[in-house]
């Protein structure tokens, strides 16, 4: 089942300093951090913030593409988590009928979500198995203190630790 989550927020992770982009669901009770690149982190943070660039960045371009191909994006999915890597998918309908989903990685489906006003869903299965992910090792005891420090985070909190 697909679960339709925002943009909670973009900070930057205190245990690693990596970037985190924090996707929470429609009644605020579950959050999934999802660990990405500077540069991938960079192009989210300009769509957020509404920065025009003096040049089409790549996921701009990827949008004018889309529609000039007469097609729209649908939505993006984050379809599976193997290996703590998060995959995802793209879901286009092109203006002929024709619907396709192509393999992205998060980062750019998110960046590019946001370009196109589409709707940012999770696999309840990824959901949890990131949660799984905090009950085993070492590593998972960060993973589980930074979960219960993002849940606590209040909006304005949330604020001091933007990118």
């Amino acid at each position: 089942m697909e679960i339709e989550m925002t943009i909670k927020g973009l900070m930057i992770d205190p245990i690693t300093n990596m970037p985190i982009i924090i996707l929470r669901d429609q009644e605020g009770q579950r959050l999934l951090p999802i660990w990405v690149g500077v540069f991938e982190a960079n192009a989210i943070a300009l769509q957020i913030e509404n920065v025009q660039t003096p040049r089409p960045m790549t996921h701009d371009l990827l949008k004018s593409m889309i529609d000039h191909l007469d097609a729209r994006v649908e939505r993006i999915v984050v379809c599976a988590l193997k290996e703590n890597t998060f995959y995802a998918t793209i879901h286009l309908h092109a203006a002929r009928g024709g619907r396709v989903a192509v393999d992205a990685r998060p980062s750019d489906a998110i960046a590019l979500a946001l370009r196109t006003s589409s709707p940012i869903f999770v696999e309840e299965a990824v959901i949890q198995s990131a949660r799984s992910v905090e009950s085993g090792g070492k590593e998972s005891m960060d993973v589980g203190r930074l979960q219960k420090w993002l849940e606590g985070l209040s909006e304005d909190d949330l604020g001091k630790y933007k990118m």
